[in-house]
C-alpha cells in the first residue's frame, strides 16, 4: 500500500471547489481515504469526504477565510503521517445470487463468458474495498472486481431497486443501501441491514471498509430478511 506521503500518490495542489470547500486531487483511493481520516482527526474541519481520486474538506467560512483554509490543508499535507496502518473493518456481505434477487446475473455471465457458478466463485473469491459513498445516500462503490471491467451499466435504468441490491458495472460492485432507481446490472441482493437511522453511524458501510461477498441460498436470504 502507498503511504499518504508518497508523492506518486498525492498531488499537493489545493483548490477551492465551493465557497467553503477545498480539495486535493489524488491518484490513489487509499491515499484519499487516509488523508480524509487525518483531516478529521485534526478537528479543524466541519466535514471531510474522500472520493475515488480526491479529498474534499469543508471549513467554517464565518471563522476562517479561504486562504487560511488552503494554508491549513497544505500544512496537513506536509504533516500527514509517514505511514498509515490499515485497520479498516472487514464486513462480510451475504448475497443471494440470481433469480428474483439478481435478474441480470445471466446477462452478466454471458457478457463475461462465464457460467453462473464461475461468476459467483469469482465474485466471492476476493476481498474488496468501498472506494466511496455517493449517487444516493449510502450507495457503496466497491472497487477491485477487475474480472468485470467490461460490464456496462444497463441502457435503461430501473425506476426502483430494493435496498440491498448488488450491482455490477465497469469493474466495480455497487451496493444499494436504500431502495431507489438504479442502472447497474443486478446480480444479487443481500438481506443485511445496511441502514439504521437510529445508530450513531447510520450506514453499515463507509469509505475504506473492506468487503467480502458470501454466497447464500434463497432460504437463507428469506431467513435473513425476517431477522
Amino acid at each position: 500500500m502507498a503511504s499518504i506521503d508518497d508523492p506518486a500518490a498525492m498531488s499537493t495542489a489545493v483548490t477551492l471547489c465551493g465557497d467553503d470547500l477545498v480539495a486535493v486531487e489524488c491518484t490513489d483511493t487509499r491515499s484519499a481515504q487516509a488523508l480524509a481520516d487525518h483531516l478529521r482527526e485534526s478537528g479543524q474541519w466541519l466535514e471531510c469526504v474522500a472520493g475515488i481520486e480526491s479529498c474534499v474538506a469543508q471549513f467554517d467560512l464565518a471563522r476562517i477565510g479561504v486562504e487560511e483554509a488552503k494554508r491549513r490543508m497544505s500544512s496537513a499535507l506536509r504533516d500527514r503521517p509517514a505511514e498509515q496502518c490499515d485497520t479498516a473493518e472487514l464486513v462480510e456481505v451475504p448475497v443471494c445470487y440470481g433469480g428474483d434477487q439478481g435478474p441480470d446475473l445471466d446477462e452478466v455471465c454471458e457478457l463475461l463468458g462465464m457460467s453462473r457458478d464461475a461468476f459467483i466463485e469469482c465474485h466471492t473469491g476476493g476481498e474488496y474495498r468501498v472506494d466511496m459513498l455517493g449517487f444516493t445516500p449510502g450507495f457503496a462503490f466497491v472497487g477491485g472486481f477487475d474480472a468485470a471491467r467490461g460490464v456496462p451499466r444497463r441502457p435503461q435504468p430501473r425506476v426502483r431497486l430494493e435496498a440491498g441490491s448488488i450491482g455490477i458495472a465497469g469493474g466495480r460492485s455497487g451496493i444499494y443501501t436504500l431502495s431507489g432507481p438504479g442502472g447497474w446490472q443486478i446480480v444479487g441482493r443481500t438481506p443485511m441491514r445496511l441502514f439504521d437511522a437510529g445508530a450513531e453511524q447510520p450506514f453499515r458501510l463507509r469509505a475504506g471498509t473492506r468487503v467480502r461477498f458470501v454466497a447464500i441460498s434463497a432460504g437463507e436470504f428469506d431467513a435473513g430478511r425476517a431477522e
